[in-house]
């Protein structure tokens, strides 16, 4: 299967409609990095938005809260979930496409345009500062 890596910015989409695309490329093989999903918006209105989270928050094991659900509040973690929900993520198949995904805050210094990345070792002799 043919793989390439698809960077996508998630500032000002909706996020479920952008997380069915992603969602349906994963599926198809691709990798996806998710970048800027702090700027993600959530249709409808803030205080109706604020009642359906405080309502999943609700939901909870009774025996031991250790094993789940879990409550992600980071928004990168929100549209990761949101995506999970539309994958098939309890078979082999769904499990490999959740592994090709990479949600981020902001962008990562290692996908800016223009930015090389640095060695991870000094050139011989000179000091760190030199080459920072």
């Amino acid at each position: 299967m043919f793989e390439k890596q698809v960077v996508v910015d998630c500032q000002g989409h909706l996020v479920g409609r952008r997380a069915a695309t992603l969602a349906k490329e994963l599926l198809n093989g691709d990798r996806v990095v998710a970048v800027r999903c702090e700027d993600i918006n959530i249709s409808g209105s803030f205080f109706r938005n604020k009642l359906k989270y405080h309502d999943f928050l609700w939901k909870r094991m009774n025996t031991n809260r250790k094993r789940g659900p879990f409550h992600f509040c980071a928004p990168s973690r929100i549209l990761w979930r949101t995506i999970r929900g539309m994958i098939p993520h309890k078979t082999k198949r769904g499990a490999a496409a959740l592994e090709r995904l990479k949600v981020f805050e902001g962008v990562p210094h290692a996908l800016r345009p223009g930015q090389a990345r640095r060695r991870s070792s000094s050139p011989a002799g000179a000091s760190p500062e030199a080459w920072a």
